[in-house]
């Protein structure tokens, strides 16, 4: 079994920043893509950020520029720094890792359970 856990979330006023953090633990031979998705109230869970074990990463237009991905992969962490914080940011954030739990075993998508991120105006 893998568990990841996240923290960081919270109340910003708009224009304000955040840091959100994600760990992952337990049956973990080798991590492939983590990343971070958001769904707002009413709206489909969207990818934010993903950055690979090789640390490429990809955003969602509309936070080019203002947010940035990065992880650790010693201590299996991914990161989100968020600037410039907006209120259509509001939603809450999970954190997405696929995992291969064993050599020649496949990859599997893992979820965390998610932090509320509100920014108001």
């Amino acid at each position: 079994q893998v568990r990841l856990v996240e923290s960081g979330g919270g109340l910003v006023q708009a224009g304000g920043s955040l840091r959100l953090s994600c760990g992952a633990s337990g049956s973990i031979f080798r991590l492939d893509a983590m990343g971070w998705y958001r769904q707002a109230p009413g709206k489909q869970r969207e990818l934010v950020a993903s950055v690979t074990n090789g640390g490429s990463t990809n955003y969602t237009d509309s936070v080019k520029g203002r947010f940035t991905v990065s992880r650790d992969n010693a201590k299996n962490m991914v990161f989100l720094q968020m600037n410039s914080l907006k209120p259509e940011d509001t939603a809450v954030y999970y954190c997405n890792a696929e995992v291969q739990e064993r050599r020649w075993t496949v990859y599997r998508d893992y979820w965390g359970q998610g932090t509320q991120v509100t920014v108001s105006s």
